[in-house]
């Protein structure tokens, strides 16, 4: 597991966060514009922007998606994306002005901490003026920094969560990924079945194993936490049309199942976008094929990389 989503030429990332508040967004700009994709599969999402992405509607290119804590009200923040954009003479030139398209989509994270302050325009803007084209920071920041996941069983249960990054190259072709997790699931080492953050048990000495208690009986109750949604982005130098970068949105949804059992439920807002932004021959299949690897490589980062907070452990204090 080794590289950056800002490997990919073209690409910058910003985050702001406030860590009283225990909430912060992420955005990945795309200045000279990317071919956009996105597949919306949980049943909780708070998106904006995601109908004007499909094939058949008339704008092709976005100029940054953004993801964010504080659920739908973080969905403001995405405005302070788009001024920094206009101010900067990025959008789609509708010959009045220029319009910066910015996907978005958000987690819930109200009750990690101060549920009244949430991400706002000027915490999109400010993600805008951090953003950088060099190694990012990974953990407990941007967005991911009120995430938590393994919360079935309710979030005293519950570990500290994050955001992660991944590249794969081949030759000259590049797909990368970033997520934000904070799953209602347990989080899955692909290759080993291991689970390295989840659900624990009363002592918090040892996973429950989700999927093992529902199997033998364990049944959800009347309350269960929706403060869950794993949200996040893949990208390429690959040249796509934009059906295409649909395609490979849908595909790199498979490493969130590899990575997350269980994974895309009622009580999840998962969504994943694409964007393609180059020249490089590719046939899709192989792109959407190495997304799913670097979207699951993207949330064992995230989690490998979470600092214990807001009284949760996590994966590096777990013993």
């Amino acid at each position: 597991m080794s590289g950056y989503l800002t490997d990919i030429e073209g690409i910058k990332i910003g985050h702001a966060q406030d860590y009283e508040a225990g909430t912060g967004c992420t955005v990945i700009l795309c200045p000279k514009g990317a071919i956009g994709g996105v597949d919306v599969r949980g049943g909780a999402p708070g998106t904006r922007e995601t109908d004007l992405m499909a094939p058949e509607n008339l704008v092709e290119k976005v100029n940054a998606i953004y993801l964010s804590g504080g659920s739908a009200f973080g969905l403001d923040g995405a405005s302070g994306v788009m001024q920094y954009l206009s101010e900067n003479g990025i959008g789609f030139d509708t010959g009045a002005v220029k319009v910066p398209i910015v996907p978005a989509a958000v987690i819930f994270d109200l009750d990690v901490g101060n549920p009244m302050k949430r991400p706002d325009f000027n915490m999109g803007y400010e993600a805008c003026i951090n953003a950088t084209e060099k190694d990012f920071d990974l953990g407990n920041v941007g967005a991911g920094t009120g995430a938590t996941v393994g919360k079935y069983f309710g979030n005293e249960f519950s570990m500290k969560g994050g955001l992660g990054t991944s590249l794969i190259q081949i030759g000259e072709l590049k797909v990368g990924a970033l997520a934000v997790v904070n799953a209602l699931g347990d989080v899955i080492d692909p290759e080993t079945g291991n689970i390295l953050a989840g659900a624990l048990n009363k002592t918090k000495t040892d996973f429950i194993n989700t999927v093992n208690a529902i199997r033998s009986g364990l049944i959800l109750g009347n309350n269960p936490s929706i403060a869950n949604t794993t949200i996040g982005a893949v990208a390429t130098n690959a040249r796509l049309s934009k059906a295409a970068a649909h395609k490979v949105a849908s595909m790199a949804h498979d490493g969130l199942a590899r990575a997350i059992r269980p994974v895309h439920t009622m009580f999840d807002g998962d969504t994943v976008f694409c964007l393609s932004i180059g020249d490089i021959k590719a046939e899709p299949s192989i792109v959407g094929i190495l997304a799913a690897e670097a979207m699951a490589e993207a949330i064992i980062s995230g989690i490998k990389n979470a600092e214990p907070m807001y009284g949760r452990i996590s994966f590096k204090s777990f013993k």
